[in-house]
């Protein structure tokens, strides 16, 4: 008995490509606010930093302005910025002496 292992791919138009979508900033309200969460983190605190509606480029750089002014790490997730600890306070400073329409939001 033969094994056939060839692999035989038959389409009728030829390859078919997708197009990539790359996903774009939420546009809000014209505020950015700045809340602490703790939620699924093992009680671990972050600063998060929503309703930002720029570019990916500027939001990687003012990502990188945020961690280094805090002196903490971060992440971007989803057009949201978070950084380490509960640096709330800084943040908001740093975005209303940038230009940004800050407010502070939660407890």
């Amino acid at each position: 008995m033969q094994k056939n292992n060839k692999l035989v791919y038959s389409t009728d138009q030829g390859r078919i490509k997708t197009e990539e979508v790359k996903p774009q900033a939420p546009s809000g309200d014209g505020k950015v606010r700045v809340k602490r969460e703790t939620k699924g983190r093992k009680g671990a605190g972050v600063s998060i930093v929503e309703g930002l509606s720029l570019d990916e480029k500027a939001f990687k750089i003012l990502a990188k302005q945020l961690k280094q002014h805090c002196g903490t790490g971060g992440t971007i997730k989803n057009f949201t910025i978070e950084i380490q600890g509960d640096h709330r306070d800084k943040i908001v400073a740093f975005l209303i002496s940038k230009g940004f329409n800050t407010v502070k939001s939660g407890g």
